[in-house]
């Protein structure tokens, strides 16, 4: 008997390849391999650098297609939009480049990308910084045809630059940007265990719409996760049965608004693919997804 097909609104995978994925490795491989899990998604981790040939961004390309997986890019660790030398910044802007554009050519849409740090700067100050350096890094990208959308991540701990304010309002001033939200880094960040509940995620949603209409709400790329957090924020990712995480009430909250896209785990291996197939299968629980319908065909 052939698996139950579901049409969901929001499509779950994992950040990297599942350690189960049989040898030799290689994405194309992670690719099959997501796709005899149940999963829609991949976010492929270029996260140390950005290292693939041409011909394999191909095949990756190619695989994704044939087995109807979409994918986004972890770009590396290393960018900091607020770099303080012009040789930091130089390297910054070369790794975000590098990803976009072999993203691109891998078949991926969705840049994700760690936006930097205050260094004790006023925010305002970084802000109109970070501003002026996506507007020329979308500038080339589109000079060049790469069509995709970069995407600053919220991030976990208060001396970054990355609130959830910041990365909508970056993505309402500057063509070609959305945000990806790391909901555990918003629950960590504040430090005290807040954003945890189905009002909170609700009211960020809302801040989504109303900044960024529909298509904040329908092209969302998300990261989710259990979190270990201090009064500083973020310490690190925990499974989900380990963390105080309420995954239940923004899946729902999700639902609610009607949400559209991905959503990539990043609980620490090897607890991410189970954690992925427990939300997948809540999300689908809570929606009460029919079965038999055709799968969806990604563009």
């Amino acid at each position: 008997m052939a698996a139950p097909a579901y049409k969901d609104l929001m499509r779950f995978g994992t950040v990297g390849a599942p350690p189960t994925t049989p040898a030799p490795g290689g994405t194309p491989n992670a690719i099959r391999h997501m796709k005899e899990l149940g999963f829609g998604h991949l976010e492929i981790a270029w996260v140390q650098s950005v290292r693939v040939t041409d011909e394999t961004c191909a095949q990756i390309k190619a695989t994704a297609l044939e087995r109807k997986i979409s994918l986004s890019i972890h770009a590396p660790y290393f960018i900091n939009l607020n770099s303080q030398t012009d040789e930091l910044m130089r390297k910054s802007d070369e790794r975000l480049l590098a990803a976009a554009r072999k993203g691109y050519l891998a078949g991926a849409r969705d840049i994700v990308f760690h936006p930097g740090s205050y260094h004790a700067q006023d925010p305002q100050i970084v802000y109109e910084r970070a501003k002026a350096k996506l507007i020329e890094i979308t500038g080339i990208l589109r000079a060049e045809g790469v069509e995709v959308y970069l995407r600053p991540e919220t991030m976990g701990k208060s001396a970054m630059f990355g609130t959830l304010e910041e990365c909508v309002q970056l993505s309402a001033d500057v063509p070609g940007i959305l945000p990806a939200i790391d909901w555990a880094h918003l629950h960590a960040r504040r430090g005290d265990g807040t954003f945890n509940s189905y009002g909170e995620f609700s009211a960020a949603l809302e801040l989504i719409k109303r900044e960024l209409g529909d298509h904040g709400i329908k092209q969302m790329h998300c990261h989710m996760s259990g979190i270990e957090y201090t009064k500083k924020g973020e310490k690190q990712h925990l499974p989900l049965n380990e963390a105080d995480f309420h995954y239940r009430d923004l899946l729902s909250a999700l639902l609610d608004y009607e949400c559209e896209g991905t959503i990539a785990v990043e609980a620490p291996e090897p607890f991410h693919v189970a954690d992925a197939l427990t939300l997948q299968a809540t999300y689908r629980r809570l929606q009460g997804a029919g079965v038999g319908e055709e799968e969806e065909t990604i563009d």
